[in-house]
């Protein structure tokens, strides 16, 4: 190691305290972390591209230091979706140091793997008061039991007003409107469970009826429209 010769001239002042870094909450302990390897917990990150015209959010699932679970959601680009199959494949197996510098090809994935190593590294996760954490695989609660990805779709103008298009729920077949034209519920079609009916042998017109829902005040309305078409 090289010192400048301003340093070498100093006098050695010895070092009182030393106490480590700060412990963080992880999996129901808390933990010094020193290395990398020191790092568990299940977290999330969400990013997003230098246009801003697409967004991430990833959830990992780390066992000391190394990721075990990665589940990719994307929004808004086409591109996103493939870099999101890349990530999904060569996240696990890495260690979350190997992961911040693995270039995931999408600026939003890359970011949100940023923001999601903060979480980690700050004590900030979602298992962070879990004893033992989270099992693998706990990342898919996330996305309900039709395992998609929960999206909320909305489309409005100042002429013509809202139009609900994609709600947790999901897909939005109909809106209901009062004497006034305004929303007073909608009617979905939960379409993961419908297609995993399907294929399992129920026919398309049975699995649309058994998984058609509605929320609010639909049964009463006045008028219907479709959100797409009217």
């Amino acid at each position: 190691m090289t010192y400048s010769h301003e340093v070498e001239k100093m006098c050695v002042v010895a070092k009182g305290p030393k106490h480590g870094p700060a412990p963080i909450p992880e999996e129901g302990k808390w933990v010094k972390a020193y290395e990398i390897g020191d790092i568990s917990g299940l977290s999330h990150g969400v990013g997003w591209c230098a246009p801003q015209q697409g967004a991430c959010k990833l959830t990992l699932n780390i066992k000391g230091g190394v990721i075990e679970e990665a589940l990719v959601e994307t929004l808004g680009c086409s591109g996103m979706t493939h870099s999101a199959a890349m990530a999904a494949e060569v996240l696990p197996g890495k260690t979350m140091l190997e992961a911040l510098n693995t270039d995931l090809v999408c600026d939003a994935i890359n970011v949100a793997m940023r923001e999601i190593f903060l979480q980690f590294a700050y004590g900030r996760t979602q298992s962070a008061f879990s004893e033992d954490g989270l099992p693998i695989g706990a990342g898919l609660e996330d996305l309900g039991k039709g395992l998609r990805s929960q999206i909320g779709t909305m489309f409005s103008t100042r002429a013509k007003g809202v139009r609900y298009m994609e709600m947790a729920e999901g897909y939005v077949t109909r809106m209901a409107l009062d004497e006034n034209s305004e929303v007073t519920g909608y009617e979905f079609i939960k379409v993961g469970q419908m297609l995993e009916d399907i294929k399992k042998g129920v026919a398309p017109e049975e699995a649309v009826k058994k998984n058609t829902g509605n929320y609010g005040r639909f049964e009463n309305a006045v008028k219907y429209i479709d959100p797409r078409e009217e």
